[in-house]
């Protein structure tokens, strides 16, 4: 019989790392998923000396533990990690997806209600790309939504303007490098024109920055929206702009058996925002107010009973009438008028303005209730002489009957030149 054959080692390969058993991870993941900080956070409060184990200071990110048992963070113990929890949100343009900005833009955390467990976003979402965004408490869970190994699909509606057919968006199935960069395989359909703009609808698998903007810009369109519909299983649906919602704990455990599994699911159930507390200072509960008499409704003053009333009020006395009129009727008051003033008493009559040579003065009128010009005087009309009676036109007797008939004119009839008369 022959031996098997077994390969030698090289003399100058280098040695095999050891396997780490699955229930191995190092610290600052485990502490990630325990919802601590971010692992790049976490390497900093090692450094700081903030995290240690069993009392004692750790001082690598690369330790290795099996659980957080004895793990604590500034003298407190942390807890074991919870299952991972899966969230959607509904993006709006104009939030970065960030956890803070150095240039002090706002970001989607400033947005969210503050009531939430720490959430990590799954990918990225340009300024001014809005629509859906997944939020996960688990690192691992978001590793797996955003490596391409993976195969999960990200489909994408977007508004562009220019000239495009739907051949040139089928040559995108076969990918394409744009100044060096290789893009995957992308499924883009022509969805409808809307006079210059078109809608595309584009499904992929990579999800690289800014792939649809590059990819389209390439093409000669120009992007002027561009809305996330779709990640993996999970859908935008009727998610109100803003609104942020979470995923049923049995879709977030199907998708990890099956993660290249389209649709299905319940909707998520929306997460209600906590009121903010109104800032300054506190109201003080005071007495309760006595209750205030309601204010007598004013008299509408229309223009018949301004009428009676200025008549009620020039009208003469009437005399009473013994056995007729037993009520005493008294002087109506009259209404005073601006020109009734009389100046006050210790004051002295303002002195009349002087008038100008030439200019009339002023009178009052008691009709027009105002002061108005002066007419000039006229001069006295000095009586005419008589003149002497005429004497009476002599006139014709006329015969009664018919008028008397007014002489006609002779009749003149021309004749022209080359014409004669016979």
């Amino acid at each position: 019989m022959s031996k098997a054959f077994t390969p030698k080692p090289a003399p100058n390969a280098a040695p095999k790392a050891p396997v780490r058993p699955k229930d191995e991870q190092r610290i600052a993941k485990l502490l990630a998923r325990a919802g601590v900080a971010s692992r790049r956070e976490i390497e900093r409060m090692i450094a700081e000396g903030r995290i240690a184990l069993d009392g004692m200071v750790i001082d690598t990110p690369a330790t290795i533990l099996k659980s957080l048992i004895g793990v604590t963070v500034d003298g407190t113990p942390v807890a074991a990690p919870e299952a991972a929890r899966l969230f959607l949100y509904h993006k709006p343009p104009g939030l970065l997806v960030t956890e803070r900005d150095p240039a002090g833009r706002p970001t989607i955390y400033d947005r969210l209600p503050q009531d939430l467990p720490r959430l990590v976003p799954v990918g990225r979402l340009d300024l001014n790309t809005e629509g859906l965004l997944l939020l996960t408490t688990d690192g691992e869970l978001k590793r797996q939504l955003e490596l391409p190994a993976t195969g999960v699909e990200r489909a994408y509606r977007a508004r562009a303007y220019g000239p495009i057919t739907q051949e040139q968006l089928e040559e995108l199935i076969h990918g394409v490098e744009i100044e060096g960069v290789r893009y995957g395989s992308i499924d883009a359909n022509l969805e409808r024109r809307t006079g210059a703009n078109v809608w595309i609808e584009m499904i992929l698998t990579e999800g690289k920055n800014r792939e649809v903007r590059r990819v389209l810009e390439y093409l000669g369109l120009k992007v002027s929206r561009l809305i996330r519909t779709r990640y993996g299983p999970f859908i935008l649906g009727d998610l109100p702009v803003g609104e942020i919602g979470e995923i049923k704990q049995h879709d977030v455990v199907a998708f990890r058996k099956d993660p290249t599994r389209k649709g299905g699911g319940e909707a998520p159930k929306l997460v209600e925002k906590a009121r903010p507390a109104p800032r300054g200072l506190r109201e003080i509960p005071s007495a309760p107010k006595a209750p205030q008499p309601k204010p007598a409704p004013v008299r509408r003053i229309t223009k018949a009973s301004a009428n009676r009333a200025d008549k009620a009020a020039f009208a003469e006395p009437r005399v009473p009438q013994p056995g007729r009129d037993p009520v005493v009727l008294t002087k109506a008051t009259k209404v005073k008028r601006f020109y009734d003033a009389k100046p006050k008493a210790g004051t002295e009559p303002a002195a009349p303005r002087a008038i100008a040579p030439g200019q009339r003065p002023k009178v009052f009128n008691p009709e027009l209730g105002r002061n108005v010009r002066a007419k000039p005087a006229r001069p006295e009309r000095t009586e005419r002489p008589e003149k002497a009676e005429r004497a009476p036109a002599k006139s014709t007797p006329r015969t009664a009957g018919k008028a008397r008939a007014r002489p006609s004119k002779p009749r003149t009839v021309k004749i022209h030149k080359s014409r004669t008369r016979k």
